[in-house]
């Protein structure tokens, strides 16, 4: 069996909406505390398919976890290092923060090759550059990475990433807080999940100065600790809940945001036309009266327009007047979910990488897939503006980032369920 999610369109949003934890946090935070010498809490964790499944690869490695509500406990004290093969993570992108995590706590480690979702070539060389900055060895068998120290362990150095990176900053960040002396990494991610992770990892003991800038230094340590932590928001769900309440939303209130984080969407959603209330960890959306202006959007590197935003952003994009454009240059294959809503009516094409947008057009209900995560969002988005019912598959994808979003949706007044189908 599998599930489909059921989406009557045409009912207006009211209400408030709370968001989660962050996603991109969450998954790397859970192989940063196995770093520590004692159980590390941490609160605010989402209840999304990723956590499940990093739970899972954590018990496999002997790992003691308790999962209640939105408190995740991680006890690593009887960790054992074991391989960790394709098979069980060939779905989760952040397995790879078990390579860094795993080469500090055992000096070794051997991970399959990380799956998630196909955008298009996303390579893991800076994170392979790093490692190899620090003393590691690093090979590819049988698509593993079989990682290696020798006996001095990991030694600090200088990094420099090609391209800025979140996933090789973060990684880098894990390999270097017990190496002997100052990492320095430049060129790093920005990111508010990097600041995240540096202070969980300070929580623990760790000296990590300057997350959140493109210089970040570390000095090792040879001891970390168990602790306490809460996960920021997601930026990304609350930012897709805020596109939700522009399409469909009467009076929409969205609380735990830390709206610094999501300033470069709220500037696209200001000059579309949305009427915005921001608070101090809350927004407020109230239905414009005019027509929403079509708007131009370059995905860049934090704080720059998020990538992961551009494909529930869409949708909101076919309400407006005037033909927009979309560039990603982050991931620039990111265009999937353009053919599944153009099979409901919307006028988009693609050309060499630019997604084109022609604004006014009516949305009508019918059957979709998601064939990523981000993609599943703006399917969703575009079931509560369609007339009639959007039927949308490949649910797990939606599932590996969204909290709890029917129950959320349906509390807003949206129309949406999940049917099991025997397709």
């Amino acid at each position: 069996m599998t599930q489909k999610l059921i989406v009557n369109g045409g009912h207006d949003l009211s209400g408030e909406v709370t968001i989660s934890g962050a996603k991109n946090s969450t998954v790397a935070l859970i192989p940063a505390s196995i770093l520590a010498d004692s159980p590390v809490t941490l609160e605010g964790v989402p209840n999304i398919a990723d956590v499940h499944s990093l739970i899972e690869i954590l018990n496999d490695m002997n790992v003691k976890t308790h999962f209640e509500g939105t408190t995740l406990t991680v006890d690593p004290t009887e960790m054992v290092s074991v391989p960790m093969p394709t098979g069980k993570i060939k779905s989760l992108r952040a397995s790879y923060y078990f390579m860094g995590a795993l080469l500090t706590k055992f000096g070794q480690g051997v991970v399959g090759l990380p799956g998630g979702c196909f955008l298009g070539p996303r390579p893991i060389d800076q994170h392979l550059k790093g490692f190899r900055a620090l003393g590691a060895t690093v090979d590819n068998e049988m698509g593993a990475m079989y990682l290696k120290t020798d006996e001095d362990g990991l030694q600090a150095a200088r990094v420099y990433f090609d391209v800025v990176s979140i996933g090789a900053t973060i990684n880098v960040m894990l390999a270097a807080v017990k190496a002997k002396g100052r990492t320095i990494i430049e060129n790093a991610a920005r990111e508010p999940e990097i600041i995240d992770v540096a202070t969980l990892l300070n929580n623990m003991g760790a000296k990590v100065r300057g997350a959140g800038t493109d210089i970040i230094r570390i000095d090792g340590v040879e001891e970390m600790h168990g602790c306490r932590h809460t996960v920021i928001p997601d930026r990304i769900e609350a930012g897709t809940y805020l596109i939700m309440a522009a399409a469909k939303g009467k009076d929409v209130v969205i609380r735990n945001v830390i709206v610094e984080h999501l300033e470069s969407l709220i500037a696209k959603m200001e000059e579309m036309g949305v009427p915005l209330e921001i608070g101090e960890d809350y927004v407020r959306i109230t239905k414009p009266e005019g027509n929403l202006r079509g708007v131009s959007i370059k995905t860049l590197p934090y704080p720059g327009f998020a990538t992961d935003l551009q494909q529930p952003f869409t949708p909101l994009l076919m309400m407006a007047q005037g033909e927009s454009m979309i560039v990603d240059t982050i991931y620039p294959k990111r265009i999937k979910h353009i053919p599944e809503l153009n099979r409901m009516g919307a006028k988009a094409r693609v050309e060499s990488d630019v997604i084109l947008i022609e604004g006014g057009t009516h949305l009508e209900g019918t059957e979709v897939k998601a064939s990523d995560l981000r993609a599943g969002a703006c399917l969703v988005v575009a079931g509560l503006i369609a007339e009639g019912q959007t039927t949308i598959g490949g649910v797990d994808n939606i599932l590996r980032g969204y909290d709890h979003i029917v129950e959320k949706l349906t509390a807003l007044g949206a129309d949406i369920y999940m049917e099991e189908s025997g397709d």
